[in-house]
């Protein structure tokens, strides 16, 4: 799940960190690149608005990937970004684009202002989508990623009539650039954006599969949702969660391994479907701090050793 109000704390997690970057330093320049061609690459959610910046703290922390939230596009800050990637050897897999307007994360407001579903700021929140697509394709990122909203279960319903009509033109777009677009999981059931993607039908659409949402929102057993369209994912986010207990809120986000996602299992169940995207750690847990990235690192590559 990514709040604009909180979709830049995986890079909040990377400041103030000089022991970590101190003892960071250390580690060997291969370090940060994908040492295995068939393991997955480990990578993280960062800010990109001062990318000399930002960008640096990624490095340091030995990632060589990530996904990017940026405020305001321009053609000034792509040349920028192009610039810092490149010198920091980090490959960009995403563009997080969302807003403008309010997005209310719980089950009985979010239908209504989450996306594109909702009638409420589409037409702001398609002009944002593609100014994103337009940033992609000028900063060298393959894929613009979002949030589209509680895509409705029943293909008859207007909503999921409009929300068809509203994103064909887009994926068009996307598709005229050379760029991909990433449904996060998470509002619908995994069938319901199999269904959305088929219909939609530019051939650019893809998944962002966040297991701990699919199990906070109570839409699907994640290792199970996989075979419904494991073989549309291109992008997955390592987060934990567990059921809601409370029918307006969505269930809670814990540290892994602490919650329902059976990471060992899901992750064997992407090597087999030969899943060659990256795993980006995100967390939105309030107070956590930076050392949660390294030791959750670590963590995933130890599953990820074993498979």
């Amino acid at each position: 799940m990514i709040d604009r109000r909180k979709f830049l704390y995986s890079a909040a997690l990377i400041t103030g960190m000089p022991k970590i970057f101190t003892s960071m330093a250390n580690e060997k320049a291969s370090g940060l690149k994908k040492a295995d061609p068939d393991s997955f690459e480990l990578g993280v959610i960062s800010a990109a608005n001062n990318p000399e910046e930002d960008l640096k703290k990624v490095r340091d922390l030995g990632f060589s990937a990530c996904q990017l939230s940026i405020g305001n596009y321009s053609p000034a800050l792509a040349s920028r970004l192009v610039k810092t990637l490149d010198e920091y050897k980090i490959q960009p897999t995403t563009l997080i684009c969302m807003g403008p307007g309010t997005y209310k994360w719980n089950l009985v407001e979010g239908p209504s202002t989450i996306g594109l579903v909702p009638r409420e700021m589409r037409a702001e929140r398609v002009k944002r989508l593609y100014e994103g697509i337009d940033f992609c394709k000028a900063a060298g990122i393959p894929s613009v990623h979002a949030h589209f909203g509680f895509i409705p279960e029943d293909p008859k319903d207007i909503l999921y009539v409009e929300f068809v009509d509203t994103m064909k033109p887009i994926g068009e777009y996307a598709l005229k650039k050379g760029i991909d677009i990433l449904f996060e999981t998470g509002q619908e059931t995994p069938v319901t954006l199999l269904r959305a993607i088929t219909d939609i039908g530019t051939g650019n659409l893809f998944v962002n599969y966040d297991p701990a949402n699919l199990v906070m929102y109570g839409k699907a057993n994640p290792y199970d949702g996989l075979k419904v369209i494991g073989k549309y994912v291109r992008g997955f986010h390592a987060k934990d969660g567990t059921y809601p207990v409370n029918a307006n809120e969505l269930g809670k986000e814990v540290p892994i391994p602490e919650g329902e996602v059976d990471f060992p299992a899901i992750f064997a169940f992407l090597k087999k479907l030969n899943y060659a995207g990256t795993i980006t750690i995100e967390c939105e847990l309030a107070g956590q701090k930076s050392d949660y990235i390294l030791k959750t690192k670590d963590y995933l590559n130890s599953v990820i050793a074993n498979l």
